[in-house]
């Protein structure tokens, strides 16, 4: 079977965008490309921690609807989080309600917090953990790696939960500390060319 799926406009993608018609869109223009915005990368960690046990498309689906109810993923804001506001992201159909997932996500923002006095951003220190180009595994070929064992451990140390390494590796994948997409998408080239141009942030 081909790694890859013909595209609207007659170009090959990633095969897994053909599960779902918004995939396409999502893997074109965010898939794979670097990020270095604090929030953006707690919202994804966050996101991918919800998608445990479900599928990307309900998460995908429901994004809007998360940031809403978590007031954009800000975990200065999160970390303030009481029972009542559990409570009332338990009572909201626009999100998955689960107790665990969402007590994760208010533990996860006061983490973020602590992190960031530690290392100076959340980009710094997950960027930390970007492999090597010579240890990065075929392009789909696996659910977690080194890396991705080695986040997670570090972040369950820290007191971060539902982050084991498959939810982490989805994560790296994502936000571009690897680049995932297979040889012969049409979105790979652009991914590679933007890791390139990306001031890998630090301390």
């Amino acid at each position: 079977m081909s790694s890859t799926v013909v595209g609207a406009d007659g170009k090959p993608r990633c095969r897994w965008c053909a599960t779902a018609p918004e995939f396409f869109d999502y893997h074109d223009k965010e898939w794979g490309y670097p990020v270095n915005d604090d929030i953006r990368l707690f919202e994804k960690l966050c996101l991918e921690s919800f998608q445990s046990g479900l599928s990307w498309r309900t998460i995908l689906a429901k994004r809007e609807n998360f940031r809403a109810a978590f007031h954009g993923f800000d975990f200065e804001k999160i970390a303030n989080f009481k029972e009542k506001d559990i409570e009332r992201l338990l009572k909201d159909e626009g999100i998955v309600r689960h107790r665990g997932k969402i007590e994760a996500v208010i533990n996860n923002a006061q983490r973020a917090i602590e992190l960031v006095k530690e290392e100076g951003s959340l980009a710094a220190y997950f960027w930390s953990f970007e492999p090597d180009k010579n240890d990065q595994v075929e392009p789909q070929s696996a659910s977690i790696s080194n890396e991705s064992v080695t986040l997670a451990k570090a972040l369950k140390k820290k007191g971060w939960k539902f982050v084991g390494p498959t939810t982490v590796y989805a994560f790296l994948q994502a936000m571009g500390l690897i680049n995932d997409h297979v040889d012969g998408c049409i979105i790979r080239r652009k991914v590679e060319s933007a890791r390139k141009k990306f001031k890998r942030p630090s301390k």
